[in-house]
């Protein structure tokens, strides 16, 4: 991919960012640290990977995404809106009463596959789809993006476990290995590495990358379209809160809104990385 076209992810991932603080402080409810992480993963699969259809959003050719770390739903909005699932304006309702945008992603809103909740859910959802695809006869690839904190549950590994027997090529699971959870450094509650050498006992062809570099997300996802006879893992080692500097690595903003002092600094420093873009 050329310089421009990268950049030009770039550019859609901090806006990526910028929307979910917005969306956050305005509803003063909801978790940045992760929707900051995940937004680099969000802009290449949307602008560069998924066949999807905005206008013909259960359109049964399109490949499916499902946000297993559902409680990271202002980057997956601010996404899925900017590709024109809908009204960038509905934004404005986040996590209001009767709003289809919600903390936790709904089947109600244009561009969800998959209602997140429990955590350790979205892979073995992923992998019914998968499946699914397969019996119908179908081209399109299951994505499904993970948490590294919720990578300690049980049936993320039995899920994992299933992919493999069932040789699901058409699956590929992201981790969003951002290195924090709700009450700490994910490798202090309980460490879940090595990662990848699990992940490839389990049977998954397994990429490890710089999960904000996108050059690195881009060829990684290519990489996986190619993979024959079996899931693939990409570990993506993100920064949680990444783009803010006091949120960075910090799990007191795994799902606290900034107040209006701490909301104006983040706006700034995410809108000094645009001239940097330019």
């Amino acid at each position: 991919m050329d310089e421009n076209k990268i950049t030009n992810l770039k550019k859609i991932a901090n806006e990526i960012r910028k929307e979910s603080l917005i969306m956050i402080h305005r509803a003063q409810s909801g978790h940045p640290g992760g929707s900051l992480s995940e937004a680099d993963l969000l802009s290449a699969l949307y602008f560069y990977k998924l066949k999807v259809k905005p206008k013909k959003p259960h359109d049964k050719d399109r490949d499916r995404l499902v946000l297993s770390k559902g409680h990271a739903s202002p980057a997956f909005y601010a996404a899925l809106a900017m590709k024109g699932f809908f009204d960038k304006k509905e934004l404005e309702s986040f996590r209001k009463i009767n709003s289809m945008l919600q903390g936790h992603p709904e089947l109600k809103t244009p561009g969800v596959d998959f209602a997140g909740g429990s955590l350790g859910q979205g892979v073995c959802f992923a992998n019914g789809l998968a499946i699914a695809g397969k019996l119908d006869n179908k081209d399109y690839k299951v994505y499904a993006i993970i948490g590294d904190g919720e990578a300690q549950e049980g049936a993320v590994w039995e899920a994992a476990m299933a992919a493999s027997h069932h040789k699901l090529d058409n699956l590929i699971v992201i981790l969003d290995k951002n290195q924090v959870q709700e009450t700490g450094l994910t490798k202090d509650v309980m460490n879940i590495d090595p990662a990848a050498d699990k992940w490839k006992a389990f049977g998954f062809n397994t990429i490890e990358i710089d999960g904000h570099n996108m050059e690195e997300i881009v060829n990684a996802l290519d990489e996986a379209d190619k993979v024959k006879g079996k899931p693939t893992m990409i570990i993506a080692n993100t920064i949680k809160g990444k783009g803010v500097s006091f949120m960075e690595l910090n799990h007191k903003f795994h799902g606290k809104a900034p107040d209006d002092k701490q909301y104006k600094k983040a706006i700034e420093e995410l809108e000094a990385i645009d001239k940097t873009l330019q």
